[in-house]
């Protein structure tokens, strides 16, 4: 802890000493590096997909092609439809699976006579591919919303569940016992330590739960579907409408990239205790 702390007042007088251009990329280089980076990787992928048409545009495509097919099914109205049947599928699939997953693996977690009852189903179908349960779902809940709400609450579900049911078995022994030492109830236990300890594996649980759900709306729309961002990449991927289909995945990507950022935030406030690792 000591070499620690040194260690952070080193660092602030090499900050303080430091010019201002410095000291604004210190505060800025997440973002400076991640914007070079981006910034690369789109100048790379113009000149090789339009520029000097390195590669056909019809398979591979460019940036500008794609802000121009953005631009075209933005203004035309074309693709409002597919944004909100996809948003509602998605809203509620992700949050249907909250919903189930955070009390139920609670108490996994908390109750061993649930775990015993109930651990052998949870990781079975966790290791089940949902696709291959897509039949199944179309069967049971038709063509409809239904069906995609169930294939992405079945994506999300399972993910946030064992995350919540491993954080509860994973709370530290030592808080443990010295709450019981103090004569607290189970209630108190688990309102106070095993709850509290639990929060940053649920956040984990959430930010997976994201990519899995919006995994869920593509492969739900893929199969059986006459509307939404999933429908309308299996079209444009069916007419070699490469720009389109880049449109569509930039639309998953950036979902993700904001709802992760957002659990991201809320997950800083309460892993402050945690040290951080990585080299500089």
């Amino acid at each position: 802890m000591a070499n620690q702390a040194a260690e952070e007042v080193l660092l602030d007088v090499r900050v303080a000493e430091a010019s201002k251009l410095y000291k604004f990329y210190l505060n800025q280089e997440r973002k400076i590096l991640g914007t070079i980076s981006v910034a690369i990787f789109l100048l790379v992928w113009e000149l090789v997909g339009n520029t000097f048409q390195l590669i056909n545009p019809m398979f591979m495509s460019a940036p500008s092609l794609v802000f121009k097919a953005g631009v075209q099914l933005f203004t035309s109205g074309e693709i409002w439809n597919d944004l909100y049947v996809s948003g509602v599928e998605f809203a509620w699939g992700y949050f249907l699976s909250i919903a189930v997953a955070i009390p139920f693996g609670i108490a996994i977690g908390w109750y061993t006579k649930v775990a015993y009852i109930c651990d052998t189903f949870v990781n079975a179908m966790n290791a089940t591919p949902r696709v291959a349960l897509l039949p199944l779902v179309i069967i049971w809940l038709g063509i409809g919303i239904l069906s995609k709400v169930g294939i992405i609450f079945l994506g999300a579900v399972f993910p946030l569940l064992i995350n919540t049911r491993d954080g509860v078995k994973t709370t530290p022994a030592n808080l443990l016992t010295a709450a019981r030492s103090f004569g607290a109830s189970e209630w108190q236990i688990f309102k106070t330590v095993v709850l509290p300890s639990t929060v940053p594996f649920i956040l984990t649980g959430l930010r997976l739960a994201v990519g899995r759900a919006l995994i869920g709306v593509m492969v739900g729309e893929l199969y059986a579907a006459t509307a939404g961002i999933g429908f309308m990449i299996t079209v444009a991927g069916a007419t070699f409408q490469t720009d389109k289909v880049f449109v569509g995945v930039l639309i998953f990507a950036i979902t993700g990239m904001v709802m992760t950022d957002v659990i991201d935030r809320y997950e800083h406030r309460f892993d402050k205790w945690r040290p951080k690792v990585g080299a500089e």
